[in-house]
């Protein structure tokens, strides 16, 4: 049952790698036209929302594998914050980017939009290479 717990919280991680390449993806936005911006922005959306299932599933499978080890609690307790960071922001890009996709069916600049969802990528990137980097050298017992 472990190495399947492990199999999918492996697999869950690779599906939120989708968050290494925002910030670039985003990033490109910007030197687009304005319908390439909102197809690009609605395509994100989309990704994000894939990448929200993961963080579902890194959840579920990563509450099992912490419950079958003994890590120490300042541990479990960082990769708690780092985890609900990268779900917050996760979701909370997402209203940056509807408002690119709007702002271009509007005819208006979505620059502003761009730059906010960029900036908040590129935090959860952080928060991410962090957590990968807490999952490969947890602290306790293990």
């Amino acid at each position: 049952m472990d190495n399947a717990m492990l199999f999918l919280h492996v697999l869950g991680a690779v599906g939120m790698g989708f968050y290494i390449v925002l910030p670039i993806m985003i990033g490109r936005a910007s030197k687009l036209a304005g319908l390439g911006q909102g197809g690009l922005a609605e395509g994100l959306l989309s990704a994000n929302r894939i990448a929200q299932y993961f963080l579902i599933l890194q959840l579920l499978t990563g509450g099992y594998l912490m419950s079958q080890a003994d890590y120490s609690v300042a541990w479990m307790v960082i990769v708690i914050l780092l985890f609900l960071g990268i779900a917050a922001l996760g979701g909370i890009i997402s209203k940056p980017l509807k408002l690119v996709v709007a702002s271009i069916q509007d005819g208006k600049s979505a620059t502003a939009h761009i730059g906010k969802a960029r900036v908040l990528s590129i935090i959860v990137l952080v928060l991410y290479i962090a957590i990968i980097y807490f999952m490969m050298f947890p602290m306790g017992d293990v």
